[in-house]
């Protein structure tokens, strides 16, 4: 965030990463909804992006990267975000994504820092992006499992956004690489409260635990547990798996965001109408032993 004036401020984020799906089409509009997720989150509008790609000079047809920037000014443009410049990389990996600059009101900013005891937490979208694009990968997963994950993640936070300004929601962050319960703890630690987290209420994309049953996870389920360190706890009745999918990165994932309780019914019928697992995961306690309770 950057201060311009008392009623204007700056929201600035870039992100990019690899393929995860084989089409370059839908990879384009999968990382340009990733990137300007942050600006949503914040619950802020964006309004130009430069585009930061890495792609080979040799070996592949440029018709691919041109695909790629094709789905990426789809969904700039279907947001009313301008594409104004980029900057590309000679690099046997690719990758894509997007520097992204929004505007917000300084009084309506959902920070990572703004949660309190009493309010009530929401996630937009189900969880298990992650799991998903390992079993893609590894030749595990059926056709409809992957569709279905494709499908969240092409699902834009905009509308969040706009309903986290209407109902004065303050504090949220978009599930990313850190998974769900890496930026719950993000949130709850600058708060200086816990998180009690109903794993039963969040929503999964259909199949992933199935997937997990398998013996699919992504290599972010170690890395995110390292993250957050012995700050959390998982009650004896969540099953591995349900941590497994806690844990997993997402790409392009769905928003969590602390409502006062007065408005947390209403927003999330609001929210249902365009994400239609949207869920109440738990609630904000004061700050206990640790950060996050999973029960």
């Amino acid at each position: 965030m950057y201060l311009l004036s008392e009623d204007l401020a700056l929201v600035q984020t870039v992100d990019f990463f690899t393929p995860i799906v084989d089409d370059p089409f839908d990879f384009g509009r999968i990382a340009a909804l990733n990137s300007i997720n942050d600006v949503w989150a914040m619950a802020g509008t964006p309004i130009t992006a430069m585009a930061v790609t890495c792609f080979p000079k040799e070996g592949l047809d440029y018709a691919i990267l041109g695909e790629i920037m094709r789905g990426g000014l789809s969904v700039l443009m279907e947001n009313g975000v301008a594409l104004v410049g980029g900057h590309s990389v000679d690099n046997p990996q690719i990758m894509f994504g997007y520097a992204v600059t929004g505007l917000i009101h300084p009084n309506q900013i959902a920070a990572n820092a703004g949660a309190k005891p009493g309010d009530i937490l929401l996630l937009t979208k189900p969880l298990g992006t992650g799991i998903i694009s390992s079993a893609v990968k590894w030749g595990e997963c059926d056709d409809a499992t992957a569709t279905a994950s494709q499908a969240v993640m092409l699902t834009a936070g905009r509308r969040a956004s706009e309903l986290m300004r209407a109902h004065g929601v303050k504090a949220a962050t978009d599930i990313t690489g850190f998974g769900f319960m890496g930026h719950a703890w993000e949130i709850a630690k600058a708060s200086g409260v816990t998180f009690k987290i109903d794993a039963s209420s969040v929503p999964e994309i259909p199949g992933t635990l199935d997937l997990v049953r398998k013996g699919v996870k992504s290599r972010g389920d170690r890395t995110n547990r390292e993250y957050i360190g012995p700050d959390f706890l998982l009650a004896e009745s969540v099953t591995p798996e349900v941590g497994s999918l806690l844990f997993d990165p997402q790409t392009a994932g769905g928003i969590l965001m602390c409502a006062s309780p007065d408005k947390a019914e209403s927003l999330l019928a609001e929210l249902r109408q365009s994400y239609q697992q949207a869920a109440i995961v738990g609630r904000v306690m004061p700050r206990a032993a640790v950060s996050l309770v999973v029960q």
